[in-house]
C-alpha cells in the first residue's frame, strides 16, 4: 500500500485500537511532568513532609481526644434520687 500521511495513520490506528479494546487512556487533569530543579524538588519534599506531620498530629490529637473523653454522669447524694427512694420508702 501506499504511504499514508500522519494524520490519517493516527486515526487508523486509533480506530484499530477501539476495535481490540475497550481499555482508555484517562483523560489528562493535570499538567505535564515537568522537570524540576534539584533545589524545588527538595523544597517541595520539605513542604509535603511538614504539611504530612501536621495531619498526623491533629489526627492523633482527635483520636487521643475521643479516647480520654470521661462522660460525667449526675451523682446527687442529697438530691432527687435519694429523695424518691426516701418518698417511696415513707409510703410503705
Amino acid at each position: 500500500g501506499s504511504p499514508l500521511p500522519p494524520e490519517e495513520r493516527r486515526l487508523r490506528d486509533k480506530k484499530h485500537l477501539d476495535d481490540i479494546t475497550a481499555a482508555r487512556l484517562p483523560p489528562l487533569h493535570h499538567s505535564p511532568a515537568k522537570l524540576l530543579s534539584l533545589e524545588e524538588s527538595i523544597a517541595i519534599q520539605i513542604q509535603q513532609k511538614e504539611a504530612y506531620e501536621e495531619t498526623q498530629a491533629k489526627l492523633a490529637a482527635q483520636k487521643l481526644a475521643e479516647r480520654l473523653n470521661i462522660k460525667m454522669l449526675r451523682f446527687e447524694p442529697e438530691g432527687e434520687a435519694s429523695m424518691q427512694y426516701r418518698e417511696v420508702r415513707d409510703e410503705d
